[in-house]
């Protein structure tokens, strides 16, 4: 039973956390364009995004990968050090969430920065930093669901592959975006 709760709370903790990263990062977006209104628009967009940007990262993203992190290591620890070793998907996994956790530090800084009134990127790199947590998404959905079964060479062909149209992706919206202005 201790094990199925485990299991509930770290899906749950996840979806949380990756709702939260894909929201903080349409935020960003939003941030950088509502650098380019005229004030008080500016001035007013501008606040309110800080401190939806604040509060998403510090109530949801935070709370959410630390939900993960925690019951992830405990399952791990009643899987046992046999499974572990055996499971090299999860190796695999557990960098890719080290790589996750890395990038929610990233978007931390760049709240911060946002905070200090200063925009790091332009909007088109704030859509592509948005794309980060879908990679990251569907390779580590892909590992825990083929497990030992997955090549990793094609589970990292494949992220290349989805990250190549994403950016391609983003590249004809911003195309679209400014053949209308």
């Amino acid at each position: 039973m201790t094990f199925l709760v485990l299991k509930t709370l770290h899906i749950i903790g996840f979806v949380s956390w990756f709702a939260g990263l894909f929201y903080l990062g349409r935020m960003f977006v939003y941030y950088r364009e509502a650098q380019d209104k005229s004030n008080p628009e500016k001035k007013i967009l501008s606040a309110q995004l800080m401190v939806m940007q604040q509060r998403v990262f510090k109530i949801i993203c935070n709370p959410a990968m630390t939900i993960t992190w925690i019951c992830g290591i405990w399952m791990l620890h009643i899987y046992g050090k046999d499974w572990f070793i055996e499971n090299s998907w999860m190796h695999i996994k557990l960098l890719l969430l080290i790589g996750l956790s890395g990038f929610t530090g990233y978007c931390g800084k760049m709240v911060k920065a946002h905070a200090q009134g200063t925009a790091q990127y332009s909007s088109f790199q704030y859509r592509l930093i948005n794309e980060i947590p879908t990679l990251f998404l569907f390779a580590i959905v892909l590992l825990a669901v083929l497990k030992n079964s997955a090549n990793a060479f094609y589970v990292f062909g494949a992220v290349l592959l989805l990250g190549f149209f994403l950016f391609l992706g983003t590249k004809m919206y911003k195309k679209r975006r400014e053949s209308k202005s």
